[in-house]
């Protein structure tokens, strides 16, 4: 990571002819105007692929070799093989779909590696997955108890972030079987996993485009949209991101070319508050369960406006927190309501605001 940042009134002077309409006219007006907002509403809905439409837990069954995975990289494919859903009768279907590793840290310190799924277009015509070329695969790093517990919790992030900003990534929750095929005798788990729309989709949704490996002064992005995000990510207690060197941000650009940072990955926040999570070396705290402001300086009245604006959404946070936390150990749900209370604590006192955000920013 990068060592700094970052009606006018009007008289009628005689007279006025009143037209009269004809009383037809007004229900075919009134059926216009519906169809006109049925057809907005559905054009909405369709930048949306069918996948991220629903809240509703996908059940999915993918089989492969874990030691031909963690042996490839992201620029190959580890094999094709079939991934089994359930479609919208309860039957189960099944498509041919490309296997890829993705990440670094997980793929050498996980069970599980977090895969990269790409499917043909003439695979996922007429199904579920229609429009979505790749997907991102999201799983436990390790098959032990808590397993569930951290990938719900990072789930539950993404959900949070769409209270937040337009600018985020669709998930799906899944329950995963997923099955290695490394020995003669096949091994199966049941796990809870997520999956995360390509950026691609993100981009043709906003007419925008990604740019890749460009390094931005943190002070070309829009600036609502990246303080927003900025203390979104001090909300979770995640120091593991920097819009400099695009760590764990994408970069889209609109067409009027504002720069957007796109977040992700979060399995280092201090709400997951992962086994394995490690604090960023430059940055002076013990734990990730401690918050510390990774976002850069800006004038006063913007971080005003983003403190109000965070206030006004908090009950679409906890509602938004709600539906995921419910699936969650009991010890968990106290735990990250407790880590999200202090949060907004924060913001509702001014001392503790100027002194853990606004006078920690980097300047």
């Amino acid at each position: 990571m990068e060592k700094s940042f970052l009606v006018p009134a009007f008289s009628i002077s005689k007279p006025t002819k009143i037209l009269k309409v004809p009383t037809w006219i007004f229900p075919a007006f009134l059926i216009f105007a519906f169809l006109g907002s049925i057809s907005e509403s559905n054009s909405q809905e369709d930048d949306v692929s069918k996948l991220f439409r629903t809240e509703e837990i996908l059940d999915i069954r993918l089989g492969f070799s874990f030691k031909d995975v963690k042996k490839s990289d992201k620029e190959t494919s580890v094999s094709q093989e079939w991934l089994y859903y359930k479609d919208n009768s309860g039957e189960w279907d099944s498509l041919q779909v490309e296997l890829f590793a993705r990440g670094n840290f997980r793929k050498d310190h996980c069970f599980f590696t977090p895969l990269k799924i790409k499917i043909d277009k003439k695979e996922r015509e007429g199904t579920v997955f229609k429009g979505n070329k790749t997907l991102k695969l999201v799983m436990p790093c390790q098959n032990n108890k808590a397993a569930d517990d951290l990938t719900l919790k990072e789930y539950m992030i993404y959900k949070m972030y769409e209270e937040v900003s337009p600018y985020h990534f669709h998930t799906r929750l899944v329950n995963l079987t997923i099955t290695d095929r490394s020995g003669k005798q096949e091994k199966s788990f049941e796990i809870k996993a997520f999956l995360i729309e390509d950026d691609s989709e993100i981009a043709d949704r906003f007419e925008a485009t990604m740019k890749k490996d460009v390094q931005l002064n943190p002070y070309r992005f829009k600036d609502t949209v990246s303080i927003r995000q900025d203390f979104f990510q001090y909300m979770i207690g995640n120091t593991d991101w920097s819009t400099v060197v695009q760590h764990n941000i994408a970069v889209m650009q609109l067409a009027n070319k504002d720069y957007i940072p796109l977040c992700y990955d979060f399995d280092m926040s201090g709400l997951v508050n992962a086994p394995y999570a490690v604090v960023n070396p430059l940055i002076p705290i013990n734990s990730v369960t401690e918050r510390y402001y990774w976002g850069v300086c800006r004038e006063e009245e913007l971080f005003k406006n983003t403190r109000e604006y965070y206030l006004s959404i908090e009950p679409n946070i906890w509602d938004s927190y709600g539906k995921i936390a419910s699936l969650l150990s009991t010890n968990e749900q106290e735990a990250t309501k407790k880590f999200l209370t202090a949060y907004f604590d924060i913001l509702k006192d001014d001392k503790k605001f100027r002194d853990n955000i606004y006078s920690n920013c980097r300047k």
